[in-house]
């Protein structure tokens, strides 16, 4: 049975959300707890920790969506979405952490490969602003039954979350060379 008042009483807040959430990483991915001469030590092992989540995370939106559609297992999809989400926070956390306390590195590769690292950077972080609303409002229309209209948007959301989720392990493979330890 769909609930349209819990999606009503949510979207203001799916706004909300959709714009502080990149401000306040873009304001704290510009503060450098080393640079503002605070005695921090770098938080040097979190990428490869936040890209294995990455990774985890899409693995697990392909489970979801194999549970939904192979399975028609609705809870088993809604717990693995939960765990995405989860995963999502985690990695955001701990990219800012590791950005406040480390020196930015720099991609050290030239010629062709250096375009195409940067074509899948810049695709990854604006994909990765632009999902925010979309995991939500999906997230919003699915636990309030709403599943014709969940399964519409969903069709959008998957491939940019899982596209997020991919292209944020690739760009970590390919920078991983050049972190400073």
């Amino acid at each position: 049975m769909e609930n349209a008042n819990l999606e009503k009483k949510y979207n203001k807040w799916i706004w909300v959300l959709s714009i502080a959430i990149p401000l306040v990483v873009a304001i704290l991915f510009g503060v450098n707890l080393q640079k503002l001469g605070y005695d921090v030590k770098p938080l040097s092992f979190l990428p490869p920790i936040y890209a294995t989540i990455n990774g985890i995370t899409a693995i697990l939106l392909v489970a979801a969506v194999y549970a939904i559609k192979k399975k028609n297992n609705i809870k088993l999809h809604e717990r693995l979405i939960k765990v995405c989400i989860g995963c999502s926070i985690a990695f955001l956390a701990m990219y800012v952490a590791y950005h406040m306390t480390s020196i930015e590195t720099k991609f050290g590769g030239e010629g062709t490969i250096r375009y195409v690292y940067f074509f899948i950077l810049i695709t990854h972080i604006l994909l990765s602003i632009i999902i925010i609303p979309f995991v939500l409002f999906t997230f919003v229309r699915g636990i309030a039954g709403a599943y014709e209209r969940h399964k519409k948007l969903a069709r959008i959301t998957y491939p940019m979350w899982l596209y997020v989720a991919v292209t944020g392990v690739i760009v970590y493979i390919m920078i991983s060379p050049y972190y400073i330890n």
